[in-house]
């Protein structure tokens, strides 16, 4: 990939309201972020990562193209949102995709150590699937 002239990688991190928040402020946030993504290219290298505050959850149906079955719970409000976003601009969700083991699937505990969800993500361009393979644990 690196030899290819002409491809640029763009990173995008960013954090999205919660699922508590209202839906004007999650309607803002993810219209300011299709903005930003409308101009990317589709021959760069896109990533799209951070904290969305979305579970995605292991039933992918209708979301087959853009997430596997390998994450953890049920998918909330926000992971609809973030998974028709990725739909959307031709994303794949990394860590639905790839089993991984138990430990490497959480990025939030709560403070009593009950409950864990990963709720950050990292996706990129879907022709790039496969370059994720190279980086999962």
């Amino acid at each position: 990939m690196a030899k290819k002239k002409n491809i640029k990688m763009n990173v995008i991190h960013c954090y999205a309201p919660t699922n508590d928040h209202d839906d004007e402020g999650k309607d803002q946030f993810h219209n300011r972020l299709q903005t930003v993504s409308d101009k990317l290219k589709d021959k760069d290298v896109n990533i799209l990562m951070g904290g969305f505050s979305a579970k995605m959850g292991s039933d992918n149906r209708g979301y087959e193209e853009v997430m596997g079955q390998h994450a953890l719970e049920v998918m909330n409000a926000n992971g609809e949102r973030y998974a028709d976003l990725c739909g959307l601009n031709d994303f794949v969700i990394g860590g639905s995709i790839f089993t991984q083991k138990r430990i490497h699937k959480d990025t939030w505990v709560s403070p009593d150590h009950v409950k864990e969800n990963k709720i950050d993500h990292l996706c990129i361009t879907k022709k790039f699937r496969r370059s994720l393979q190279d980086i999962q644990i």
